[in-house]
């Protein structure tokens, strides 16, 4: 069966999708608290080994990428590796990191346009665990989101040139801030608690279990599969390359403001990056551009998990796992319009909750995307296992050994999120975690009652034509 997608895609596309996605604007609010919760090398540890998963999860993407360029990824990887049931679930809970991310962004624009215009005038509308909602929030939030819609109503095509001219503003601010740490003579030097055991031993935890939100981004690429013009073993180089380059991307900005700013500075200020930039060039520019950088990271963020979101969503309704309304196309720009419709909705929900969100989506999202990630794994070894002569254009060395360091790695993320865990989940993030379950499992009863289990089967066959 031809693709109803148009392969426009090409090698520099695909790299800032997926690039930009991970890099985001995480590292402009967060890295002050990375630092204060674990120490410098706590926290480069904390991404080292967070990377080092992603990695090894990454080449079992890049793997089945290759030898399945379908839309969808994970539906397809999953359902030709573990069966129907893994595929539902497998996809569904990669949408919720996905949607998770997009519903992050549609908050976060507010919160970072905030450090340069005055977004809380007037009286707020209401409070969230004592947190005003203003309106301007909201209204920033809601025309974030519609843009993204739009854009991404126009093709992909659209969505990644926006996304490539904002990766490379991203680009240029971060090596700004990277090297001008590394050689500007303004900086004293380390003030920070590098060394800190204590930090080191508490802490580390707590940031590791934020590194899948962080990273991630690589696994948009298969999402769009159909939509890439590119040979099949290009593909899987391009995706695990930007994996190891964000993982160089985040250990230096940590080390850079960690060893610029003291621990006062660092905890007096959420931007610690546009300080830390103000520090080094001694301007208020400095500080302004990065900034505008953290603004680029939610527009490339935002937009890349936008594609994969709506990607997913078509491919489970493609494949009668959704209602088929979730499969339409537009007849001329080729996206998933009802999807966009569901994703832009869903972003906007989110801007009704305020900054307190943030939080929440980022735990709750990662463990959706580490439960799908361990699937993704798990589908990998039982391929190579049962299918050793499946064409794979780009094959991984000691394919069985990376499967297995992936699947287990995978599952130790997994519980760190569980209850008894000082980085558990709280109540709130597992009523997001459980509601996502049971709205999931209503489409699956659905489904089955359509289709029956022999009728989704057919469907996914025809998909994987």
């Amino acid at each position: 069966m031809s693709s109803n997608f148009n392969r426009v895609l090409g090698k520099w596309d695909i790299f800032t999708l997926s690039f930009g996605a991970m890099i985001g604007w995480g590292w402009v609010v967060l890295t002050s608290e990375w630092i204060l919760t674990a120490g410098v090398i706590g926290a480069i540890s904390a991404f080292f080994i967070g990377g080092l998963v992603v990695a090894l999860v990454g080449l079992t993407y890049s793997e089945l990428t290759s030898a399945m360029p379908k839309v969808g990824g994970e539906h397809v990887f999953s359902f030709r590796g573990l069966g129907l049931n893994a595929s539902f679930f497998c996809t569904w809970f990669i949408i919720l990191g996905y949607v998770s991310v997009c519903a992050f962004e549609a908050v976060a624009l507010p919160v970072v346009l905030g450090n340069i215009t005055d977004l809380s005038q007037g009286d707020p509308l209401w409070s969230i665990q004592n947190k005003p909602i203003y309106p301007n929030w909201i209204v920033t939030g809601v025309v974030g989101s519609v843009l993204i819609g739009v854009i991404n109503f126009y093709g992909v095509k659209s969505a990644a040139f926006i996304q490539t001219v904002f990766t490379f503003f991203i680009l240029i601010a971060g090596l700004m801030l990277i090297f001008g740490s590394l050689f500007s003579p303004k900086v004293p030097p380390i003030s920070t608690d590098v060394w800190d055991m204590d930090k080191i031993s508490t802490g580390l935890l707590s940031v590791l279990v934020m590194t899948p939100f962080m990273f991630v981004g690589f696994d948009v690429i298969p999402q769009a599969a159909e939509e890439i013009n590119l040979p099949f073993k290009q593909i899987g180089k391009i995706l695990i390359l930007s994996v190891l380059l964000a993982v160089f991307w985040y250990t230096a900005i940590i080390y850079s403001v960690g060893t610029t700013l003291t621990s006062g500075e660092l905890a007096g200020n959420t931007l610690a990056p546009a300080v830390a930039m103000q520090k080094i060039y001694a301007g208020e520019w400095a500080k302004k551009l990065l900034i505008l950088a953290g603004l680029a990271g939610i527009i490339t963020s935002w937009n890349s998990f936008f594609v994969g979101a709506t990607r997913a969503i078509y491919a489970m309704g493609h494949s009668g796992m959704l209602p088929k309304a979730f499969a339409r196309l537009h007849p001329k720009f080729k996206s998933p319009v009802t999807a966009i419709v569901f994703v832009t909705v869903t972003s906007i929900l989110a801007t009704l909750f305020g900054k307190e969100t943030m939080g929440w989506l980022v735990n709750a999202g990662g463990l959706g995307i580490v439960i799908s990630w361990s699937l993704v794994a798990l589908s990998f070894y039982q391929l190579r296992k049962n299918e050793p002569n499946m064409t794979r254009p780009f094959k991984v060395i000691l394919g069985k050994w990376v499967g297995a360091f992936a699947i287990l790695s995978s599952l130790v993320l997994i519980y760190l999120y569980l209850p008894g865990n000082a980085s558990a989940l709280n109540a709130i993030e597992w009523s997001i975690v459980g509601g996502w379950l049971f709205i999931g499992l209503l489409f699956f009863i659905l489904a089955n009652h359509m289709y029956g289990s022999e009728g989704m089967r057919e469907k996914m066959n025809k998909h994987l034509e």
